[in-house]
């Protein structure tokens, strides 16, 4: 079943991307390598990295060996990076685009971000992105974190829409009016910390529908995000977690279940509300 995890679904520009990936986030650099090179041999084939990670080089690394490994061909693969909120100029965002490629030491990427809108600095960043994937260095372009009032001021602006918006989401944390806007428009819904960083473990509610299906609670919400039809990429260092998250092809949430779980969202945030992030390092 875990051959699963290689189902795409298709972005706007035609380009597919596999439903479920790996993050990368919080992971150190000297550890990015070999989880990569694991995950990428489990079946994982899309990995999402940043430039603020500090581990895009490691991330690299792991593809070249798990490319050795496997015998898979570097088109095989989905990489995603980011450009920080520091440098949203239009020449910052280009430097930080080759720069991210020099470290992951590859041509292109698959998909790059804007990572956060902060104060509406973003128009002149989307630019940049727009005019990398005119001229083919970027199959796809999109951005994080964008609220429903961030996305409206970007379509006005955009002359290519953004294939995806990378939000954290989770059952606390369910983003309907962001989905839906997004829904409406064509953008697809990612979500980051899908498992609210460890704060669904033990949910109760979770844990009654993850017993009847002898599964875990990761794998039930992971399998909650799919049936939403939302990207998934959660992060596990070990090898033996991202098998078992990726282990959520063998049931199906009925719609009493996926009711009973959307009835858990209480707006409830892990990370920084963008409406008020801003932060430069």
């Amino acid at each position: 079943m875990i051959n699963h995890l290689q189902d795409k679904i298709t972005l706007n520009n035609g380009l597919q991307m596999p439903g479920m990936g790996l993050g990368v986030f919080q992971v150190p650099n000297d550890v990015t390598a070999e989880m990569v090179k694991n995950a990428i041999e489990v079946g994982y084939r899309s990995i999402d990295t940043a430039a603020i990670y500090g581990n895009e080089a490691g991330v690299g690394e792991g593809i070249r060996q798990a490319l050795a490994s496997t015998g898979l061909k570097r088109e095989d693969l989905f990489i995603t990076s980011k450009v920080w909120n520091d440098g949203l100029s239009y020449e910052e965002t280009i430097a930080a685009y080759e720069d991210s490629l020099e470290k992951l030491g590859l041509d292109y990427l698959d998909l790059y971000l804007i990572h956060w809108p902060g104060k509406n600095k973003f128009a002149e960043a989307w630019r940049a992105l727009e005019d990398l994937y005119e001229q083919g260095k970027i199959k796809a372009i999109g951005v994080c974190n964008f609220q429903v009032s961030h996305l409206q001021d970007l379509l006005k602006i955009a002359r290519i829409k953004p294939v995806i918006n990378q939000v954290e989401l989770h059952p606390r944390l369910q983003q309907t009016e962001v989905r839906s806007f997004c829904e409406e428009h064509n953008i697809q819904v990612e979500a980051w910390a899908p498992l609210m960083q460890g704060g669904l473990l033990d949910n109760e509610t979770i844990s009654k529908i993850a017993e009847k299906y002898g599964k875990s609670n990761p794998q039930v919400i992971l399998r909650w995000d799919i049936q939403n039809g939302i990207v998934t990429i959660p992060k596990s260092v070990r090898k033996e977690r991202m098998i078992q998250n990726a282990d959520i092809f063998d049931f199906t949430l009925t719609d009493e279940e996926m009711a009973i779980i959307n009835a858990m969202n209480l707006d409830q945030r892990v990370g920084p509300n963008p409406d008020e992030f801003d932060f430069v390092m």
